[in-house]
């Protein structure tokens, strides 16, 4: 009897006597050896007579039961082949159930496993027209009853389609299984046996008869060939169209699974004798199978002439080189990588990520959205920060990062980065291992494809000798690295001792060297290359035959300090002037700061600060963790608890904060990612030393006396450089979208260095976060809170305060009052009047009581807190006074002055108070009139015309712009009182740390103040410190797109026709990066003044606009209309305006399509790149879910004028490389940032509205062809770059999607993307892949 469905019914009509009758035609054809073919005609009128509909689910199982194995005769299985090919019964659940039955006796049944393959092989293709059979749904499902794929591979049983695609693998398993095991090799494999049935049962073995020796060698030899034709059908199946492409799906959605498969495979090719013997597949070619499997992009549309898939496919790879000689370079590919290099070193910001993470991160995305190798990859990065270098050879003077934060930049940030890119391949866990297990005869682990990468960038970069030639200040390290070289490839050894007491001119040969020779001295110092380096074709410039024979007897210096030579002052100079080479060096170091005498710690901090910090670029990553380690010491062992151990370390403390104070040195920790670690260690130092009274004093070894108040003033300087804290209220969180970088509060810091803390736990992080974690551990392996530092966390919620609301709160007769009347009157002690008059300077809120005391020698004895949080109210009183008469101006300066001379730390408060009073607007104007305040009209109007100027050489016009006239200057009353205070300061390195504080904040104050405040702080600045003109004139220019927002339209544009070549700009001479952020200030000149190229004004601009919404609406204007400009460029007038008008659109011969896209490539890029840096994550997700799909609603008049077809086209792509990597930038390829966690609703928004557009549920009025344009590139990217992306969106959004591009003819995109959307699309992927290719 037929064997009974497990669904629980037959179904297609019948009962038990229509399958008896069954089986007796077929018995009594098989005797009377009948003609298949009647015999199957006959048994269709009879089921069709019965109700059965055909195929028939319930016969397959009829007819298997037949023949195994009481039927296995050949003219049985004609009947089964005639069943199948005139599909009475379904051949794909025939097939599954005899695999059940004939696979695993395959060696008792050899006749039956051949006969069962040829069938297999005759049907296993013929999928199109079983997927469109009546009982699709319910033949499937039978064979999931059969072979139980839903729970095997974990599949949705519900759906026909992937149980297709989950039948397909398991034929690959089965006979892959059923092949080692024949040969056996399935021992090899880990589990030692197959998931499928391969082995008989006991019964079945028992039923059988004993062949005699003749009949037993046929069928060994019958069974040798049936283990070849096996292997075979897996190699057929992995290469034909529809069943690979079907085959990927597995590799994609079943991952487990496939890593065993490919095992297998590997295994089988390696070790099979049978595969050897095959004459129509090798080894080789069985395991390449594996590799051409390709998902949705078919090799016939990669190759495809038609322009709209060429276009396609150049967004999602390198441009051809056609492309890139027309107005861009192959280093275009990097353009936002330069932007970032370039944004990283602005020293008005100090960033609490590392510079390892943020460029870790975007050149994985650029590499994924270009398509480039590791070799372009690294060649690209080497190259952007070459070029960062280049731009400050000749840097203007003023109070900004100037070169080393740079060489930092390029010789230990960028090594860093690659040393972890080339760690993360060389550990990561490969296919055989990535599920826990392993083969014994996996071969060694050789260096990864990155190294060699590596290995051949810095070769070919070799060929760019204008990016290698060295700045001056670094002339001396390029000879002396290349002297090393050249003294190795000779065969002279000799150590660095050498180098330390002989002058390079004394070299017999030239010694000069680049930049390159530098970047090879810092991958071979991190073992990312050995020496061979030295012996690339022309690193050296020849062979030294013997060394100099004067050699000057030991000096100072690095290897006489390693032999034991103690730490003399003329040691320490040396040390401080030359950077250690070593780890081993700086560990000595370190040890004599936390073990040596007092003088030695201060030494040894001494050293650490010096050339070491800023040159030594080799060992800069230990360097500073050294000094933040330095400023968190450990208790002594006889600590008692009392006191604060780190009063003992003061001195050493003090030297270390006055060592990093420098703006160059924060950048440095800034871009190591030290910055949360440097604020957490400076808290505790500001709590301890803030709380002691100032008689407290110390005596350096040079003789210098240092209170308690320098102390904490030189940390309290320094933390406060690490936020923005001294911003007006509107950048503190208040609107839609904040300021980028407002969120860099004590707290923000604090809580990164705790994640860098709990990151340690996490044993799958990269080396960079295991270098963070270290550092943030070095203080405390436990988290910090504000709330550990009680003082410091009152002052800051009194700033807090101070800049949100008016001053307020000062009660009379308490300890704070009593030390607001103290400082008054220490402040303003020389004014020649009745104390009366003195008493009567403060102000309402803070009127004080009591004589002044003029004894300049008693001043408050106070703790430094205690002082800062009366600074307010003195300040307050001070500038009530001044408005109202009873100070001059210039007392009120000297005043001020004397407040911050004798606590410097009152500066930030004085600051803040300011900040928050400018922002108010209710004082008077002061009138800078020469008499009562300084007059600017010496040199105002020189400063004005150099703006007027700057902005003009850089394209930007504003008629509004006028000077000053004959108006009297005027600055509202506090900001004229700060100005003053800080022109009172000396421009020397002891004021210099105090500046840096007081210089950004007054910048801020003047920008945010009518035009034209910031050109009259700028000239009297600039009458002081002439020598600082340029960078005070650039400065006060920047201010200008703060109260004009055409200036930042002129600005974006320029940017835009800078970097695309649209017209001969005098800026434009070259294109590209060059021609965005120029070559530096002062390194060419244009009518008496340096023209700023507009990618540099603009980095330096974007962080004080806050309508970032209407930047991100521009960009996307200024993109669009930037194409029109490139599809018509190079054009006649005329003909261009018959090309406007033409519907037919331009010849793809007259402007070439591959050059075309790569500079709206180029353009794309670019306005990713501004939106991305300008508004952050904020404004990513505002233009993918608010303006973009705004845009496309709304109906363009100067789209529809300008409308052709390739201006359509290449708008369309456009925008969509726009939104892409704009998205890229902000949340990654992957889902390794945090970023990456808010992007499933952002994008799963942009998908839906693309889905309803398709749909017809919205209405467009964007031209049809850039609509069609943008979502076949859309998807096609993130098909291409960012798959990962497709996993987070909705399946039924896919599908909509799938189906919408299916009518547009688009079926291999469509497949590509349901292809990567998961297992929820799996199905629906393996149908149309059937439906198209079949």
């Amino acid at each position: 009897m037929a064997a009974k469905l497990e669904d629980g019914g037959s179904g297609g009509g019948g009962g038990d006597d229509v399958w008896d009758n069954v089986m007796e035609v077929t018995k009594v054809a098989q005797e009377k050896g009948s003609d298949p073919l009647l015999w199957a005609v006959q048994l269709s009128s009879s089921l069709n007579s019965a109700g059965v509909s055909l195929p028939s689910v319930e016969l397959a199982h009829v007819l298997v039961s037949y023949i195994c194995w009481d039927n296995n005769v050949p003219i049985a299985w004609k009947f089964v082949e005639k069943a199948l090919t005139l599909r009475i019964a379904p051949p794909l659940l025939l097939l599954a159930l005899l695999s059940t039955r004939v696979i695993p006796n395959r060696r008792l049944q050899p006749a039956a496993y051949r006969l069962y393959m040829e069938l297999l092989k005759r049907h296993i293709f013929q999928l199109k027209c079983q997927i469109h059979g009546p009982d699709y749904p319910k033949v499937m499902k039978a064979i999931d009853a059969v072979l139980h794929l839903s729970e095997i591979f974990g599949l949705s049983a519900s759906e026909p389609g992937i149980l297709v695609a989950g039948y397909i693998f398991s034929v690959l398993l089965q006979l892959l299984d059923a092949s080692l095991d024949d040969e056996r090799l399935l021992e090899l494999t880990p589990e030692r046996k197959s998931r499928w049935p391969t082995k008989p049962l006991e019964m079945e073995i028992d039923g059988h008869d004993v062949y005699d020796e003749e009949r037993t060698e046929y069928h060994e030899r019958l069974r040798n060939m049936n283990t070849v034709m096996a292997i075979e059908i897996i190699g057929q199946i992995l290469q034909n169209k529809v069943t690979s492409r079907i085959v990927y799906l597995a590799h994609r959605n079943l991952r487990t699974h496939w890593v065993v498969f490919i095992q297998r495979l590997r295994l089988l090719g390696a070790n099979s004798s049978a595969l050897k013997s095959s004459t129509i597949l090798t080894p080789e070619d069985l395991l390449q199978l594996t590799s051409d499997i390709h998902p949705g992009l078919s090799q016939e549309c990669k190759t495809s002439p038609q322009p709209k898939f060429d276009a396609v496919l150049a967004f999602g790879s390198l441009a051809s080189s056609a492309g890139l000689r027309h107005g861009a370079s192959r280093s275009a590919l990097w353009l936002p990588l330069d932007l970032v290099l370039e944004d990283a070193l602005d020293g008005y910001q100090v960033n609490a990520t590392s510079a390892i993470e943020i460029i870790t991160s975007l050149i994985k995305t650029l590499q994924a959205i270009n398509g480039t190798t590791w070799h372009e990859t690294f060649l690209g990065l080497w190259i952007a920060a070459l070029r960062l270098v280049q731009r400050e050879r000749d840097p203007i003077e003023g109070p900004m990062p100037r070169l080393d934060p740079r060489l930092c930049m390029l010789f230990s940030i960028t090594t860093l980065l690659i040393a972890d890119l080339i760690d993360e391949e060389e550990s990561a866990p490969n296919d055989e291992t990535e599920c826990g297990f392993t083969y014994h005869w996996k071969e060694k682990k050789v260096p990864g494809k990155r190294r060699n990468d590596l290995v051949s960038s810095l070769q070919v970069l070799g060929d760019y000798q204008g990016l290698l030639t060295p700045p001056q200040s670094v002339v001396s390290a390029a000879n002396q690295a290349a002297a090393k070289a050249m003294l190795f490839v000779s065969g002279i050894d000799v150590g660095s001792a050498y180098f330390e007491c002989i002058n390079m001119k004394d070299m017999p040969v030239n010694c000069s060297g680049n930049l390159r020779h530098l970047i090879v001295e810092a991958c071979i110092a991190r073992n990312l290359l050995d020496t061979s380096a030295y012996f690339w074709p022309g690193y050296v410039n020849g062979h030294i035959n013997q060394i100099p024979n004067t050699v000057p007897a030991q000096v100072p210096g690095w290897s006489s300090f390693m032999k034991g030579a103690p730490l003399t002052p003329l040691m320490v100079n040396a040390l401080v002037s030359s950077p250690a080479s070593s780890l081993a060096e700086l560990d000595k170091v370190f040890e004599i700061a936390i073990k040596g005498a007092d003088d030695e710690k201060i030494f040894a901090a001494t050293v650490l600060c010096g050339a070491s910090l800023i040159r030594g670029w080799n060992i800069q990553e230990h360097t500073v963790q050294f000094i933040t380690r330095l400023l968190s010491p450990p208790a002594p062992a006889d600590d008692d608890g009392g006191e604060s151990h780190l009063i003992g370390y003061a001195p050493m403390l003090n030297v270390l904060m006055v060592g990093i104070s420098p703006v160059d040195c924060v950048q440095i920790f800034s871009l190591h990612g030290l910055v949360p670690q440097l604020a957490c260690s400076l808290m505790p130092i500001c709590e301890v030393f803030g709380s002691c009274v100032p008689n407290v004093s110390w005596t350096l070894p040079t003789g210098e006396a240092i209170s308690a108040h320098a102390v904490f003033s030189n940390a309290f300087a320094l933390l406060l450089k690490l936020w923005r804290f001294n911003h007006p209220p509107i950048e503190h969180g208040v609107g839609d979208v904040p300021t980028v970088g407002s969120q860099l509060t004590p707290e923000y810091l604090l809580s990164v260095r705790n994640s860098h803390l709990l990151s340690s736990q996490s044993i799958h992080q990269d080396r960079n976060k295991r270098r963070l974690s270290a550092a943030a551990s070095s203080s405390s392996p436990e988290p910090i809170f504000v709330d550990s530092f009680p003082k410091l966390k009152v002052w800051y919620r009194q700033h807090q305060r101070c800049i949100a609301a008016t001053l307020s709160g000062l009660v009379h007769g308490t300890q704070v009052h009593q030390t607001v009347d103290e400082l008054l009157s220490m402040m303003f002690r020389k004014i020649n009047r009745a104390s009366e008059g003195l008493n009567s300077v403060a102000s309402g809120s803070s009127s004080s009581s009591g004589p002044g005391n003029e004894d300049s020698s008693l001043r408050p004895k106070l703790p430094a807190w205690d002082i800062l949080e009366a600074v307010p109210f003195v300040v307050d009183a001070a500038l009530t006074g001044c408005a109202h008469g009873r100070l001059s101006p210039r007392e009120l300066a000297t005043g001020l002055k004397d407040l911050a001379d004798f606590l410097p730390a009152s500066l930030a408060t004085i600051v803040s108070y300011f900040s928050a009073e400018v922002s108010r607007g209710v004082w008077k104007p002061a009138f800078m009139n020469g008499m009562d305040w300084p007059s600017p009209a010496t040199n105002l109007t020189n400063v004005e015309e150099h703006i007027k100027k700057i902005l003009a050489t850089t394209g930007i016009d504003i008629p509004s712009l006028a000077a000053g006239g004959t108006s009297p200057a005027t600055l509202p009353l506090p900001l004229a009182a700060f100005l003053s205070l800080t022109i009172t300061y000396k421009i020397d390195k002891a004021s210099e740390r105090f500046l840096n504080l007081a210089g950004p904040a007054l910048e801020s104050l003047a920008a945010g103040c009518p035009w034209p405040c910031m050109p009259i702080v700028a000239s009297l600045w600039t009458q002081k410190a002439k020598r600082w003109f340029d960078f005070l004139v650039f400065s006060a220019s920047r201010t200008v797109f703060l109260h004009n927002s055409d200036a930042v339209v002129q600005l974006l544009k320029s940017c835009f026709t800078a970097t695309l070549g649209l017209n001969s700009n005098p800026i434009s001479s070259n294109v590209g990066v060059g021609a965005l952020l120029g070559h530096g200030f002062g390194s060419h000149f244009c009518g008496g003044i340096s023209p700023v190229a507009p990618g540099i004004l603009y980095l330096r601009v974007y962080r004080s606009m806050r309508d970032i919404l209407f930047i991100t609406e521009e960009i996307v204007s200024l993109l669009m209309h930037s194409v029109r400009e490139i599809a018509f460029s190079g054009l006649p007038q005329e003909k261009m305006e018959k090309l406007k008008a033409s519907k037919n659109g331009m010849r793809y011969g007259q402007v070439s399509l591959a050059a075309a896209i790569t500079r709206v490539k180029l353009a794309a890029s670019l306005g990713a790149s501004l939106v991305w840096l300008s508004g952050g994550l904020g404004s990513v997700h505002s233009l993918i879910y608010e303006t973009l799909p705004s845009w496309f609603i709304s109906v363009h008049k100067s789209e529809h004028k300008y409308s052709n077809g390739l201006v359509s086209m290449l708008g369309g792509y456009a925008l969509a490389y726009f939104a892409v990597l704009c998205g890229a930038l902000a949340w990654g390829v992957d889902s390794s940032s945090l970023a990456s966690k808010r992007r499933p609703k952002i994008l799963g928004f942009h998908m839906e509205f693309l889905a309803s557009a398709l749909d017809g549920k919205i209405s467009l009025g964007c031209d049809s062809a850039t609509w069609h344009a943008y979502v076949s590139g859309f998807m096609s990217l993130m098909v291409s770059c960012t798959p990962t992306w497709v996993l987070e969106v909705d399946v039924e959004v896919l599908k909509r999607l799938s189906k919408g591009l299916k009518q547009w003819n688009e079926e291999e995109l469509a497949i590509a993307l349901l292809g990567i959307g998961g297992l929820g699309t799996m199905g629906a992927a393996a149908e149309l892949i059937i439906e198209k290719d079949s």
